[in-house]
């Protein structure tokens, strides 16, 4: 009895841990086809984030910006992708050993929903933090205005936006709130000149002093290299008050524009008062009547001649 006992144990084992043995076989599997599923994720990932650098390199003036924005969209990319792999692999995993996945989804299911509903302003600032990284519409560095608030961007994640105007005052903008946004340094910055001159100087030879400082400028070897073009002038843009309105323009590296004008402005003062043109000024013609006669006077001329004597 007892040797046909034993004789019977190994298969009765064998067959007692078959389903044991092919679960946890299968769960292998499946951690296996993850884990490959993750490789092969991160691999085409990266290969995305190469063509993504040289295709935003080839029009990019700031060296490094793209590498930086296409780190953080991979980054975002690589853990949503990662999370949702993962989280299935967990599902099949315990579908495997005999759990009743239902309730799992139905409930994950349920909270997604609440969430949904509970969180919607965030979803609605992630969705535009990512494009608005994806679309390069801004970032770390610029100097922009939004919602008409300029300042500094000095931080900008999936969620917010943070700018600091010249009082040091930081303004944190929700991105789903952002309604208006203007980048002042994008790719190249602009300073704009309206340049007043009194109404007897010659306005030629007015653009050609202003073009050979900014020829002079361009050769100084600071701010030179700031300048991408020659000065732009417009012409005259307005009869003013106060004298003619020249308007020009110069186009420098991104957030350079400032610098650059400011120099150029001095620059150019001392070039007037060396050529002796002037600057516009307010002028008010006064006209002078007849002075007015002493009250005595004015007194007699009214009641007439004396009595004759």
């Amino acid at each position: 009895m007892t040797g046909i006992s034993m004789e019977n144990l190994g298969p009765v084992l064998f067959r007692a841990a078959a389903p044991v043995i092919q679960a946890v076989l299968r769960i292998g599997l499946v951690v296996v086809a993850g884990y490959v599923g993750a490789r092969f994720l991160r691999v085409a990932l990266d290969r995305l984030g190469s063509v993504l650098i040289k295709a935003g390199e080839r029009t990019e003036m700031v060296p490094g910006a793209t590498q930086q924005r296409v780190a953080t969209l991979i980054g975002l990319l690589r853990t949503i992708t990662l999370v949702g792999l993962w989280s299935v692999v967990v599902i099949v995993a315990l579908d495997q050993i005999g759990l009743n996945v239902t309730p799992i989804l139905a409930g994950a299911g349920i909270i997604g929903l609440a969430v949904g509903f509970g969180a919607q302003n965030l979803v609605r600032d992630l969705i535009s933090g990512f494009f608005m990284v994806l679309e390069d519409q801004v970032r770390v560095g610029d100097v922009a205005v939004v919602n008409g608030t300029g300042g500094l961007v000095e931080a900008i994640t999936f969620r917010t936006i943070l700018l600091r105007d010249l009082s040091g005052v930081v303004h944190v903008f929700p991105n789903g709130t952002v309604n208006t946004l203007a980048n002042m340094t994008k790719e190249w910055s602009g300073y704009l000149m309206d340049i007043g001159v009194a109404y007897k100087e010659d306005t030629d030879h007015v653009a050609a002093v202003m073009r050979r400082v900014a020829e002079e400028l361009r050769q100084d070897p600071v701010l030179g290299p700031m300048i991408l073009e020659s000065i732009e002038i417009f012409g005259v843009d307005n009869f003013a008050d106060s004298g003619v309105i020249i308007k020009a323009r110069l186009k420098t590296r991104p957030i350079q524009q400032w610098d650059v004008g400011r120099e150029y402005r001095r620059r150019l003062k001392k070039a007037f008062d060396a050529e002796g043109i002037g600057f516009s000024s307010p002028q008010h013609s006064i006209r002078v009547g007849e002075a007015s006669k002493p009250l005595p006077v004015l007194l007699t001329q009214a009641s007439g001649p004396g009595p004759s004597e």
